[in-house]
């Protein structure tokens, strides 16, 4: 026999049922929701929701991700369920007056960030409806609410369908492995597309266009005997940009600082000096202009540079940057040719990294990068970090454990301009800037 429904979940539904009206009228919002029912509902799943246990921050069950902010807008699910400080799903809340079974608009935001957060499965509710996705396929703006949707209940059903929900979203279920076995048998067996694969196929097609327009229009990179430096000046200028529109996304840069730039004259000067403002405040080796002599100066095409910038955000990217993980970050910061050694010297490990070569025609070519010598140029010196490491994206890194190296230059606070970011949020400051540890190994 099934695990029957617990009385709290019949009193939930019963008190829905007798004010529906009332919770389908606009007043009604969904901080409400998730006080009145959410969380109780999710508690009867046996989920702490609450931290009842007192449990430090890395190893609560639950997670509000609702308290990062950026231009008004919730940058992060409502709620992150976790095991062990690992995520299992998320849960996005609507207030009830939205349908969530035909409009298309949540049901993107949802998949959008457990796409990024290579989450196969989470769930979006207003309690009226209980929606399961597969966040497996790569989520398009123009797709249905109902696309890669694989359940969809009314409150009505909560009670006679209770044991096919623990069986599969209830804390215990998930440490028994059934969760990970309706993963496998709801499988979709095609459209699938994991994130870093997805976005470093993007990558690739931008150090291509950025390749032969760097040649183009700096003719002083346009030899053979500067395949490094275009190779530098190539990977550098999309490494730098990525880490910046993460930090827009976790809070830390002010949310669409490099999407202002798109479209105006002169973007690759405006771009710079975005950058030579990050070297004020992280100390890191990603925008030392004392070391790299090679990019402040380049000319880039404006068209170019905005197109690339457009597809960091909505509604061309479906990327959510404020959940993806860091060993995700870690994939796509690919920096071939920038490595700790001589030029002309042979790779360390040859494999399949691809590297940017000038033909006789001096035109640039991105191919393959085999066995045999590769020209190269790096960023080394005093100032190079040498002993950094990927740290695990859960659960969350104490402060101490992000190198100095990494760290802001001033004390207890990331200074931005007239504001500054407080102690109580330098952890996802940590983060972020292990995304640039995890950049910033490819070079050592």
């Amino acid at each position: 026999m099934g695990t029957p429904a617990p009385d709290a979940v019949k009193r939930l539904v019963d008190r829905f049922d007798q004010n529906h009206d009332a919770y389908l009228s606009g007043s009604y919002n969904e901080a409400q929701l998730r006080h009145e029912f959410l969380g109780p509902f999710f508690e009867a799943l046996g989920w702490d929701v609450y931290n009842h246990q007192g449990s430090a921050m890395p190893y609560r069950d639950v997670i509000f991700e609702d308290s990062l902010k950026v231009g008004g807008a919730t940058k992060a699910p409502d709620y992150c369920f976790r095991i062990g400080g690992m995520r299992k799903f998320f849960v996005e809340a609507k207030k009830p007056s939205v349908n969530i079974a035909t409009d298309a608009g949540p049901a993107f935001q949802l998949r959008r960030y457990a796409w990024s957060a290579k989450l196969p499965l989470s769930i979006l509710t207003d309690f009226e409806e209980f929606a399961v996705y597969d966040c497996r396929s790569r989520p398009v703006r123009t797709d249905k609410a109902s696309t890669a949707r694989i359940k969809l209940l009314r409150y009505s059903e909560y009670p006679d369908r209770w044991d096919e929900l623990c069986s599969v979203f209830s804390p215990e279920a998930i440490r028994r492995g059934s969760f990970d076995k309706y993963v496998e048998d709801t499988k979709v067996r095609k459209g699938t597309a994991e994130v870093d694969d997805a976005f470093l196929a993007e990558i690739e097609g931008w150090r291509d266009s950025l390749a032969r327009n760097i040649a183009l229009r700096n003719p002083r990179l346009g030899t053979p005997d500067n395949t490094a430096d275009l190779n530098l000046a190539v990977q550098m200028t999309i490494d730098r940009a990525i880490f910046l529109r993460i930090c827009e996304d976790r809070g830390i840069e002010d949310y669409g600082t490099l999407q202002n730039l798109i479209g105006k004259p002169g973007v690759y000067r405006r771009l710079m000096e975005r950058f030579e403002d990050a070297d004020k405040r992280y100390n890191s080796g990603l925008f030392d202009f004392r070391k790299d002599t090679v990019t402040p100066s380049l000319k880039i095409d404006d068209k170019l540079l905005s197109d690339i910038l457009s597809e960091l955000y909505p509604p061309k990217s479906p990327y959510e940057f404020s959940v993806i993980a860091n060993s995700v970050h870690s994939s796509w910061f690919k920096v071939p040719g920038t490595e700790d050694r001589k030029p002309g010297t042979k790779n360390r490990e040859p494999g399949t990294d691809e590297v940017i070569r000038l033909t006789a025609g001096h035109q640039a070519k991105v191919e393959e990068r085999s066995k045999g010598l590769v020209p190269t140029r790096a960023l080394d010196g005093p100032s190079a970090p040498r002993k950094l490491s990927a740290m695990p994206s859960e659960p969350r890194p104490a402060l101490t454990d992000v190198s100095s190296k990494m760290s802001p230059k001033s004390p207890g606070q990331v200074e931005r301009g007239e504001k500054s970011i407080g102690v109580e949020n330098l952890v996802r400051t940590a983060e972020a800037l292990s995304v640039m540890a995890a950049v910033l190994l490819r070079r050592l």
